[in-house]
């Protein structure tokens, strides 16, 4: 997987309309992602900046990506919200190099609406109606809308502390987000397994939704890590 070896530094990219499907996804952070580096983990509690949990949860992915408990449980002294809200960051970024992994082989006449299993159909939302779309238009809308909200100042003017009010539109996303693995499990499970075993993001992503009660449990829908779901209250 030649995309996921090269260096992403592009700078901080967040639009406000959806595109189309031949634009590249927009990305949210930069950083050498996957190089995966053994080093002694930084010491939280001496980490300082507004960049701060950013890098933290970077280290801890460059370090070990397979190591989910340890990726997604915060450290002492660490914000819950702005723990939550750095990782969802950090999913948006990642999932973009999923997507590019998906051009070419999911397309809108392979997969011309997007499903899951065929119990499963998603409505994309990034339009003036929810409507049906492609899946590869429409994980690129989630993932343009994704960026835009991530990025507003109204709802997350700071990297240090998150308002109380936005925290629904974290858990909304997610719910979004989730779909794009969804998809990508039931349909093109080859690009899944093997970006998995590199990257191990949809273990994390569950890990993390189920952890913080982002998701019910019954809207997890990839066996695969079943073991990972707890089984709170919906």
């Amino acid at each position: 997987m030649n995309n996921l070896k090269r260096n992403r530094n592009n700078e901080v990219a967040a639009e406000e309309q959806a595109g189309n499907a031949n634009r590249r996804p927009v990305e949210l952070v930069y950083l050498p992602l996957i190089t995966h580096d053994h080093r002694e983990q930084e010491d939280f509690s001496k980490m300082s900046g507004e960049f701060s949990v950013q890098e933290y949860i970077q280290e801890l992915i460059r370090s070990d990506p397979a190591n989910i408990v340890k990726i997604c449980e915060p450290p002492k002294g660490a914000d819950t919200a702005v723990w939550q809200y750095e990782h969802l960051r950090q999913f948006v970024l990642e999932l973009n190099l999923l997507v590019v992994q998906l051009q070419g082989i999911c397309n809108t006449k392979s997969c011309p609406k997007m499903k899951a299993t065929e119990e499963w159909l998603y409505l994309c939302a990034c339009h003036p109606t929810t409507q049906e779309c492609p899946a590869i238009d429409y994980m690129i809308h989630t993932l343009d809308y994704a960026a835009a909200l991530l990025t507003n100042q109204k709802y997350f003017p700071s990297r240090t502390s998150i308002p109380p009010s936005s925290s629904k539109h974290m858990s909304s996303l997610v719910r979004r987000l989730y779909r794009l693995f969804a998809h990508t499990y039931y349909n093109h499970q080859e690009i899944f397994t093997e970006f998995e075993n590199e990257m191990h993001l949809c273990e994390r992503f569950t890990e993390f939704a189920s952890r913080f009660d982002m998701m019910p449990p019954k809207l997890f829908c990839i066996p695969l890590f079943n073991s990972r779901v707890r089984k709170t209250k919906e």
